[in-house]
């Protein structure tokens, strides 16, 4: 199995957050691509290698950047040995690709032929989260059907609904539609995927590819996506004060 990390996004939100901070707390973050921030003991995105490679799930870590932060990444990269990294050449927001370009992009320019492991660079997960239990569900649903694909999803407040794509389930965990932005009295589930209405948001393929492959779901207690200045600061915080273990966080 390969990994891929989508991180080609531009960071426009936080950029904007900490150029209008006062306090000048974060100015070191200025120019910082998101996966680069440092969370905890070390850049979000290391988090992910190091669970990655302590697992033994993958035996290759590929990297989607831009041509802005290709070298901020290649010289981060330069500390691993399993991770490789490409630019979708892109130099602005305006002119990202969005994530599943991005993730067609890593494919043909690193001639993939396995299974995939997709993971956003600005998103971590909660401490219940593991890769091998995830790897091993995989597993498991593919020795009964090789076509079959695995999605994660949390449950999201009853005010959240609109906000989100909205996986409905069968009772064997397997995907039977997801609804774009639903009203809370439009459907029973409150099981988020990913926002929908964004140019790279991969809930837009997990959407077309529901009806046409075996897609399950695998639940989780939830996520922390770093969009904003008070999304990196909770998440900061809490990899510094409240993470129990750090070596074996995600394995």
């Amino acid at each position: 199995m390969k990994a891929v990390i989508l991180a080609a996004g531009y960071g426009t939100r936080l950029q904007r957050d900490v150029v209008a901070d006062s306090s000048g707390r974060f100015a070191h973050l200025v120019g910082t691509a998101k996966p680069l921030l440092p969370v905890g003991s070390r850049a979000l995105i290391s988090h992910w290698v190091h669970a990655l490679t302590r697992s033994h799930c993958v035996d290759c870590v590929h990297v989607v950047t831009n041509a802005v932060y290709l070298a901020a990444f290649q010289e981060w990269a330069s500390h691993f040995t399993n991770v490789k990294i490409v630019s979708d050449q892109t130099r602005s927001n305006d002119d990202r690709l969005g994530a599943v370009a991005c993730l067609q992009l890593a494919v043909k320019h690193f001639s993939i032929e396995d299974h995939v492991l997709v993971i956003g660079g600005d998103t971590l997960f909660k401490e219940d989260f593991s890769l091998s239990k995830v790897t091993g569900r995989f597993s498991d649903l593919q020795a009964k059907d090789e076509n079959s694909c695995l999605v994660l999803s949390y449950q999201c407040k009853e005010e959240e609904t609109q906000k989100y794509g909205i996986l409905e389930v069968g009772s064997d965990l397997r995907v039977l539609c997801m609804k774009e932005k639903p009203l809370p009295s439009e459907t029973k589930s409150r099981s988020a995927e990913a926002p929908i209405d964004e140019k790279d948001a991969p809930g837009n393929f997990v959407s077309w590819l529901i009806p046409r492959e075996p897609v399950y779901s695998h639940q989780i207690a939830g996520r922390f996506d770093v969009g904003n200045l008070p999304s990196y600061i909770e998440c900061d915080l809490y990899f510094r004060e409240k993470l129990q273990d750090v070596e074996s966080y995600m394995v």
